[in-house]
């Protein structure tokens, strides 16, 4: 593995542990030429998986695609990056668990409100202004209200 200080490919693990639900292994390692610890994941390799955009252009799934939306959608709330990082998880996992090669941005959009609605109403505000495009106040005003209503049934 390259040191990402001196550019060295002589590496030692010092430490392994489970990850992502036991979905990774994370290895701290040290260079033997300069000391410097660094941090790496190992992951299972998976099938590529295909975005069918809006336009209809096709583009390669990713997480850090996902990681930053919700991440720009949360900005200056009290969300921690676990909690991010548990939704990205969470949002590929069932992405990957359709079992298709190709799904719909929307599909993917849909999984991750889903899962911000129960993180933060806000941020879950933020990212469905961008991903349903309101066109008016109406339409903002009516994905309030089914979120109060579903809070409301919730608190029942």
């Amino acid at each position: 593995m390259e040191c990402p200080n001196c550019h060295q490919n002589a590496s030692r693990v010092i430490d392994s542990r489970p990850s992502d639900e036991n979905r990774a292994i994370r290895r701290r390692r040290e260079c033997e030429n300069c000391g410097f610890r660094f941090t790496t994941f190992e992951r299972v390799e998976t099938a590529p998986l295909l975005v069918i955009k809006n336009d209809g252009t096709r583009e390669p799934f990713s997480r850090k695609k996902i990681l930053h939306g919700v991440m720009a959608a949360g900005q200056k709330r009290p969300i921690t990056s676990e909690q991010f990082e548990r939704l990205v998880d969470d949002v590929e996992n069932k992405v990957r668990k359709q079992g298709v090669s190709e799904i719909s941005s929307k599909k993917i959009g849909q999984f991750v409100m889903d899962d911000l609605a129960n993180i933060d109403d806000v941020a879950y505000i933020r990212f469905a202004s961008i991903y349903r495009e309101f066109k008016d106040m109406s339409s903002f005003m009516k994905t309030m209200e089914d979120m109060m209503a579903k809070r409301e049934k919730g608190n029942n």
